[in-house]
């Protein structure tokens, strides 16, 4: 039987188990696959760092660049993260070199992922990220094999463990979201700097990735984002009592000719599918055609939903089939246009604090009226204790830009107490 020769390159929990994982299921993945993975070399930070496992003496890279040059290396999985700095030359290097790269790494692929594969192409190497994506959900290679039939219209979904977790935390046990956070963080949900996270960052990564996949397209960072600090246990009440649920969603269509990508805190239906995926799972909706709708749920992070995806991608290398990173070759992907959602139209929620004193409600709706957009309910709710109010508003579907506008000239408004809040609704 075959022989592939593999370096681990970054042990921290991810590739502490994968490294792990391949020595306990040699013979398993050796008969499935008709090959056998051997792990060769593994490298990281630390060659002293306590682990529960034993590395052999001859196994160990002091330098992980020597990965890209031994010949006795065919594959590399990249396991330290980050667009920039050591995965970026590892990755580049070891295609340059005509290794086979599997990787997690979202922030790399995202930015590089067109020149990475141009690479890998000319070299007639893989570069596969199946675990980039949404962790042990599959999508990467069901757009790639299972969905090659479809033309893709639009990919949406939950994307994010973390702001996932927050925001059905914070729903379902009634704490505000400092507190939800503390949680997620001892608990390993978060990491202690939670930013890419919560500001929509690591979303934006993966839906790049998808975009480009699903229209066969090159990466676009044309690309509507915000995150959920600014959500709060009010929002949560306030959009229950409408029928509501909050979810931080990633959305991409191709509408005409056009792509709207778009990553943002939304209200789903509570009787819709997206509304019942809590805690940390993700799930991703395709719909296309001729399937309709197809939906892939399941942990999206965490070592043993981003081992599996790994094995995924290293055993189809194990088969021996080399393939285009982006489903078709560089030559030829198109270059889409990309559009900001500005002149989109959408049905919004919106959320005033104010000063509860006479005139602030027609003062509010006039704007609205100004700006041509139509009320669809409207909530008032005096906190008498407080000599505030807060006015809940929701519109039928109206201009993107136009919804923005009345934020902001309202925002400067002196009866205002904090900041307003816009969030975008959807209703399908």
């Amino acid at each position: 039987m075959k022989k592939l020769n593999i370096a681990i390159v970054g042990l921290g929990n991810i590739g502490s188990y994968l490294f792990q994982y391949l020595n306990l299921n040699k013979k398993i993945l050796s008969k499935k696959n008709n090959c056998i993975p051997n792990v060769k070399y593994v490298s990281a930070k630390r060659k002293n760092k306590k682990r529960k496992f034993k590395i052999k003496k001859d196994q160990w890279l002091t330098n992980y660049i020597d990965a890209t040059i031994k010949k006795d290396v065919d594959l590399i999985v990249e396991l330290i993260g980050g667009a920039e700095g050591p995965a970026k030359k590892l990755v580049f290097n070891a295609l340059k070199n005509k290794k086979h790269v599997v990787t997690a790494n979202k922030a790399l692929i995202a930015k590089y992922g067109d020149q990475l594969s141009k690479i890998a192409e000319s070299n007639n190497v893989n570069l596969e990220f199946e675990a980039s994506v949404c962790g042990g959900v599959p999508i990467i290679r069901s757009l790639k094999e299972g969905l090659i039939a479809n033309k893709i219209r639009k990919v949406y979904g939950i994307f994010n463990g973390t702001s996932n977790y927050i925001l059905s935390s914070m729903d379902k046990q009634n704490k505000n979201f400092k507190d939800v956070l503390m949680d997620a963080q001892k608990l390993g949900y978060a990491e202690s700097n939670p930013t890419a996270d919560l500001n929509g960052d690591d979303v934006s990564s993966k839906l790049k990735i998808l975009s480009s996949l699903c229209f066969n397209s090159f990466l676009n960072s044309n690309i509507h984002v915000e995150g959920i600090k600014d959500i709060d246990k009010e929002d949560i009440d306030y959009a229950n009592s409408l029928g509501y649920k909050i979810k931080l969603l990633g959305f991409s269509e191709q509408i005409k000719n056009n792509i709207y990508q778009r990553v943002h805190p939304t209200l789903v239906k509570n009787n819709s599918h997206v509304a019942t995926i809590d805690g940390v799972l993700n799930a991703v909706i395709v719909e296309g055609s001729p399937v309709g709708q197809s939906i892939i749920q399941g942990a999206g992070a965490g070592a043993e939903a981003t081992t599996s995806a790994l094995i995924s991608d290293i055993s189809s290398i194990l088969r021996g089939n080399v393939k285009f990173p982006f489903s078709i070759s560089s030559k030829e992907r198109k270059k889409l246009k990309f559009n900001n959602i500005s002149e989109r139209n959408f049905s919004a929620y919106l959320r005033f604090e104010v000063k509860d004193i006479s005139g602030v409600l027609s003062n509010i709706t006039n704007i609205f009226s100004r700006n041509k957009v139509s009320i669809k309910r409207l909530i008032q709710n005096p906190k008498k204790n407080k000599g505030t109010s807060s006015i809940i508003i929701i519109t039928h579907s109206s201009k993107d830009k136009a919804l923005n506008k009345i934020i902001k000239i309202v925002s400067k408004k002196k009866f205002i107490v904090s900041k307003p809040k816009l969030i975008r609704i959807d209703d399908y």
